[in-house]
């Protein structure tokens, strides 16, 4: 039975278990290629070096396919260059594509030459799309057959391995565009000299290689297929996307997502060096500080009412908070919106009409509920009502930023997932301030 994944860590990080490189193996020994990865992720690096020092060299390369590409680079500079040979022998292009950008330039040459003639043309023609496009990351086991091949053809075409998650057989012309699709199942109840052709399926859906990937995987995961058909712009089969590879593309896109939403790199390693991490956090924080110091100055130009009103600053935060919250579930909402191609401008207005409703709504509950709190905290009807008001136009238009700040950031090819919170949050904390700190400064002086 699998040790668990923590016990492990805390075994060899302890020393218990590092110092003892048998039982180390022994361990490992039957675990699987992505347990072991993130067996390395998580381990400090000197740890983690004597662990990949002791995993068999036959095995290695399938580690590093598993692992991001930050912590598996700190492997790849600290692996003998004699050991390369062997660890690339039995490479294919599916896995030289996914460490492409983690070797240097004389490793994937030495990769390169590992492969046979087939995968080198996989690997070409892979490289004629970029990373984004689905026409990178095309699986070329499948099942072909002729358009003019018979049910027995088909038949016997099954004897042989089928591939992971194939439950279909592609059927080509002669100049290898594709034509259609035939279910495996029905070849079962056929007669045996009836047409492949006769039994496909119709409407087949087929990507195109130039298909942005997060859109071409979830084609995939709708179709009710294990895999679809993927052609370049002349039609011609260059092999197939399955469920598999399009779930894991779509989680690393989600994965993507939630990082940059603070601004880093879904890459970044646990213990990647502090220079490093510091330097890719420090832009962020950077643009931060300033979104900070504008909601500062804005609140600068009523210094006199808070000098006056203390209770004012205290309330602040609330208000700030409140309409931070509102804004992000909004947002959140309307990028994934975005990321899946349901936001558009047809639908923007209804969209926009609906988290007005819905800020309306939450804005009126809560601010008489922090209106009443403020009142018999402070004993300020005045102060109450101020703060009421305040916490409503604060989360309406939060509620409205929400929804623009992404669509304009997608138009001007701005990534919201990156910049959107920060944005939002500068907003929401501006027209807080200003609100609570205008009305106070009409009311209450």
């Amino acid at each position: 039975m699998a040790e668990p994944l923590p016990d492990l860590i805390e075994e060899i990080v302890t020393d218990s278990m590092s110092d003892d490189p048998a039982t180390l193996l022994a361990a490992l020994a039957g675990q699987d290629e992505v347990y072991i990865a993130s067996l390395l992720e998580s381990l400090p690096v000197e740890k983690r070096l004597t662990v990949w020092e002791g995993i068999p060299r036959d095995r290695k390369l399938d580690v590093l396919v598993e692992m991001r590409s930050d912590p598996r680079e700190i492997l790849i500079d600290n692996t003998p260059h004699d050991e390369w040979a062997s660890i690339f022998n039995g490479i294919d292009a599916e896995d030289l594509l996914e460490l492409l950008d983690s070797l240097p330039k004389r490793l994937v040459d030495m990769a390169y030459e590992s492969l046979d003639s087939k995968e080198r043309k996989y690997f070409r023609e892979a490289t004629q799309f970029p990373d984004n496009q689905i026409g990178h990351w095309v699986n070329h086991e499948q099942l072909v057959l002729p358009s003019n091949a018979k049910v027995r053809e088909g038949l016997r075409l099954l004897r042989r391995e089928i591939p992971q998650h194939c439950d279909s057989i592609f059927l080509v012309n002669r100049s290898g565009q594709f034509s259609a699709l035939v279910k495996i199942s029905h070849l079962f109840t056929a007669q045996d000299h009836v047409s492949l052709f006769d039994l496909s399926e119709e409407n087949v859906t087929t990507i195109q290689g130039a298909d942005d990937t997060m859109n071409a995987s979830l084609l995939v995961q709708r179709s009710g297929l294990a895999s679809l058909p993927v052609v370049d712009e002349n039609n011609k089969l260059l092999g197939r996307l399955d469920v598999t590879s399009a779930s894991e593309l779509v989680n690393e896109f989600y994965e993507r997502q939630v990082m940059a939403s603070a601004g880093m790199d879904e890459d970044e390693d646990l213990f990647s060096p502090v220079a490093k991490s510091a330097r890719n956090r420090a832009l962020w924080l950077g643009i931060n500080l300033l979104t900070a110091f504008l909601a500062s100055w804005f609140i600068g130009l009523f210094e006199g009412t808070l000098q006056q009103v203390v209770a004012l600053a205290v309330l602040m935060p609330v208000v700030a908070s409140m309409g931070g919250i509102a804004g992000s579930q909004t947002l959140t909402l309307i990028v994934r919106g975005l990321a899946l191609g349901q936001v558009t401008p047809a639908n923007l207005r209804a969209l926009m009409v609906k988290e007005l409703k819905v800020g309306g709504v939450n804005g009126v509950i809560w601010a008489l509920v922090i209106g009443v709190v403020a009142y018999f905290w402070f004993t300020d009807a005045m102060l109450g009502l101020v703060i009421c008001l305040a916490i409503l136009f604060n989360i309406v238009a939060a509620a409205l930023a929400g929804v623009f700040v992404p669509v304009i950031l997608d138009k001007l090819k701005i990534d919201p997932a990156l910049s959107g919170s920060v944005i939002l949050t500068t907003v929401t904390d501006i027209v807080g301030f200003v609100a609570f700190l205008g009305l106070g400064t009409l009311f209450l002086l």
